[in-house]
């Protein structure tokens, strides 16, 4: 059977995306820095299909190398790579945040995808014609709005880096997408907000937003089309979100 890795699995997309393949009977390679969470959705998925779980930091470059060094040949070839660990904090004013803030989301966002991309490419290269890296970026990083500053500029990362992927890995067979998500009800606010239970709620007060499941949906979609056709870049948003006009400093009247 073929095998994905995703990391971040332990909530949200990644969470919604194991169950989505391990619906299909794909052998799941699953990370994440909770290990209570892994282990919970390990004793839900291993009754039908090979999980394997690495309790994982992204951003620690060696640990991420050695994991990906040791998996076990019956997780193999690796069939797909979802990039799904990230993190949006502090979605105050540029000019209010801590500096500590916008270093864990580049950290996290960009040098965490980088890591355990680098890692996994072997592995895909092996498995050439119909492997894919689907990268989880955002609408933030095409379109700017305020207290977007790093978590917008590290989404924007994903959407080139993808771009360039596809140039490198010409003539491999392996596939790479930048799928970037709207509005969806995850954990996303309320890990920006630190715990802010009120201010996640209010987000998504009175509308229609994307859920993980959504997103799973279009992760399996990706990662099953026939190996000749590459997504580059897959925007959705929920029919109740569009853009708003530019914003105007004026005068006091």
């Amino acid at each position: 059977m073929p095998s994905v890795l995703i990391t971040g699995a332990t909530s949200g997309f990644g969470k919604a995306a194991a169950r989505r393949f391990a619906k299909a009977g794909w052998s799941l390679i699953l990370t994440g820095r909770r290990e209570e969470r892994l282990a919970e959705l390990e004793s839900e998925l291993a009754p039908h299909v090979t999980v394997l779980t690495i309790p994982l930091d992204v951003r620690d470059s060696d640990a991420v190398s050695q994991a990906l060094s040791q998996l076990p040949d019956t997780l193999l070839p690796l069939t797909c790579l979802i990039n799904n660990a990230g993190l949006a904090l502090a979605p105050e004013p540029a000019q209010k945040v801590a500096l500590e803030d916008w270093h864990t989301m580049i950290d996290t966002n960009i040098t965490g995808l980088v890591n355990v991309t680098h890692a996994a490419m072997p592995h895909l290269l092996a498995t050439g014609k119909g492997a894919s890296i689907l990268n989880l970026g955002s609408v933030a990083g095409q379109w700017p709005y305020p207290g977007g500053h790093v978590y917008g500029a590290s989404k924007a990362f994903i959407q080139q880096f993808s771009y360039n992927l596809r140039c490198d890995l010409q003539g491999t067979g392996v596939r790479v997408t930048d799928l970037a998500p709207g509005m969806a009800e995850t954990e996303f606010t309320l890990v920006r907000t630190k715990g802010n239970q009120a201010a996640s709620d209010a987000l998504y007060k009175g509308t229609t937003p994307l859920q993980a499941e959504d997103i799973a949906e279009q992760l399996y979609y990706l990662a099953t089309l026939p190996p000749h056709i590459n997504i580059n870049r897959l925007e959705i948003m929920p029919v109740r979100q569009a853009w708003a006009p530019f914003a105007i400093d004026r005068d006091p009247a």
